[in-house]
């Protein structure tokens, strides 16, 4: 089996472990503060990486050379992770996946004035036409519009941040020391406000909490593996297969069927989300980069 074969069924499995997060993280909100569900994703998330630092070099790996970076990252994908669980305690899980996959969209967009990149005219109509589908799956003005899909619009907007911001701190840290980083940031900014809605989980409750964590990091275990074995360009289209495990997962646990203006708009979302990362690819250029689908 190729290196790119194999990266791809990584980044495949990847999507997987997150829709497992995502469904743990719907479930769970019927029940518990949303709060909760967030501070034990990062917290879980954080004793493995804990346990992966001190493995692969103990304490000379938490040293990092954009401490301020490393900081805002973990707080962006914070603010990501809860915009992205609020929004799904309201909506479909295949309505949240497509407003979300506008990430590298966003980041393409966003590269410009916050990178100095250039994007030529052929990707700006592609990244147009994205949003055209977002305004397809949300339809303002209608009764079918609600205002968790701003939210989720946000949580993707965050994601596209802690993106370029994570290039920014480029190769300077190692990986394992950025996964410490992300964990402990969140773990904290989720346990600061935590408790004036703490909710202590009950029997099933432990297993979501638990299922959140593990899928989470072992989601972007794979990821990270998967970019190892091949450049980002290549195998990034392939984060798109999540809209079919949300729509399953949707189905399956929730009874909800997305309705076909929220397909054809996932539709137009994912076909200008392939054509950006196709062309940048064409190109040879820098705008994609590890666009992750964080969670």
């Amino acid at each position: 089996m190729s290196d790119r074969l194999k990266a791809i069924l990584l980044l495949m499995g990847a999507m997987a472990s997150f829709t497992l997060l995502d469904t743990s993280a719907k479930y769970a909100s019927q029940s518990l503060p949303i709060l909760v569900g967030v501070f034990f994703r990062y917290a879980i998330a954080l004793v493995f990486a804990a346990v992966i630092v001190w493995r692969a070099g103990g304490v000379a790996l938490l040293a990092t050379r954009h401490p301020y970076l490393q900081v805002t990252r973990g707080l962006l994908l914070l603010a990501s992770t809860m915009c992205n669980f609020t929004a799904m305690s309201y909506l479909q899980l295949a309505q949240t996946a497509a407003i979300f996959f506008t990430v590298p969209l966003l980041v393409c967009a966003l590269s410009v004035p916050l990178l100095g990149e250039h994007v030529g005219l052929r990707r700006w109509i592609a990244v147009a036409i994205g949003f055209l589908g977002v305004l397809v799956i949300m339809r303002p003005g209608t009764m079918n519009f609600h205002w968790a899909m701003l939210v989720s619009l946000s949580s993707a907007l965050f994601g596209a941040l802690y993106n370029i911001t994570t290039r920014k701190v480029g190769g300077a840290d190692a990986t394992q020391t950025s996964l410490f980083y992300v964990g402990l940031v969140g773990a904290l900014g989720a346990a600061l406000p935590l408790t004036r809605v703490w909710q202590t989980p009950q029997g099933f409750e432990w297993l979501l909490m638990l299922m959140m964590g593990v899928m989470g990091t072992l989601g972007h275990f794979m990821l990270i593996k998967a970019h190892r074995l091949a450049p980002a360009s290549a195998i990034a289209p392939f984060i798109y297969t999540q809209i079919i495990w949300m729509t399953i997962a949707g189905a399956v646990v929730f009874g909800q069927f997305p309705d076909h203006w929220t397909l054809i708009g996932a539709v137009i979302v994912v076909a200008s989300g392939v054509y950006v990362f196709a062309r940048e690819r064409k190109l040879g250029g820098t705008t994609v980069q590890e666009v992750l689908p964080e969670d």
